[in-house]
């Protein structure tokens, strides 16, 4: 188990999950193993064979301390958290700007330009740092690439060519990949992306890290108020 920003991970199988005053207590064969005040947790993930008493999980809503469970190679299963706020007004608005294609096109252009600046900037960290263990001329085009996809969104294009974009930039980052891995290469080979289910041990790690990412994305979203 290992607390990594506000969230806590439970990945020892038998662990046992309670509330104690305003603390979350987890046991392992009746020994208390870690205790934590709850305040200084947003999200609690538990993988495998972890208990939950129902007085923590009801403790856990009211402190809006979502609780995700995966199974004990990170698939996804089921997802605990309180109410969520009822503003109409606010969901009626949410309904409205999904249906307006522009604003809709606008917001997504937003993300992706993050998504594939940080793409970018990854492979280009990798030139800089391991340029003698990688094909830097594989690395380096897949960068041009990403480059020019970001260009692309400078101007207004609508969903359809917006999709398109990502996945011609996914497409070249992806081809670049394998290169990105430095160490232990004869256990973790990239080939291609795949998934449900991932075929290899890099695709599994993506697979298990991205189910992370959700339960961080849709907490944050939930604590606004917003439609995950």
């Amino acid at each position: 188990m290992k607390k990594h920003l506000n969230t806590l991970f439970v990945t020892t199988q038998g662990a046992y999950l309670s509330k104690e005053g305003e603390t979350v207590v987890v046991s392992v064969e009746k020994e208390t193993r870690l205790r934590i005040p709850v305040h200084t947790i947003g999200g609690i993930v538990c993988f495998g064979n972890v208990m939950c008493s129902p007085f923590l999980m009801g403790f856990c809503a009211e402190r809006d301390v979502a609780m995700s469970f995966l199974t004990e190679n990170g698939r996804f299963l089921a997802r605990v958290k309180g109410p969520v706020s009822g503003n109409v007004l606010l969901r009626r608005e949410q309904y409205r700007r999904a249906d307006d294609m522009d604003f809709s096109a606008r917001m997504a252009r937003y993300v992706l330009t993050g998504k594939l600046a940080n793409c970018r900037t990854v492979l280009n960290r990798a030139l800089r740092d391991h340029a003698e263990k990688l094909n830097a001329n594989d690395v380096g085009e897949a960068s041009k690439r990403i480059g020019y996809s970001l260009e692309l969104l400078q101007k207004d294009i609508p969903l359809n060519g917006l999709r398109g974009i990502e996945g011609d930039g996914a497409h070249a980052y992806f081809s670049a990949f394998d290169h990105l891995i430095v160490s232990q290469k004869e256990d973790f080979i990239f080939k291609e992306r795949n998934r449900r289910p991932p075929l290899d041990r890099v695709n599994c790690l993506l697979s298990f890290l991205y189910t992370l990412l959700m339960h961080d994305v849709r907490s944050a979203l939930e604590t606004v108020g917003a439609c995950p």
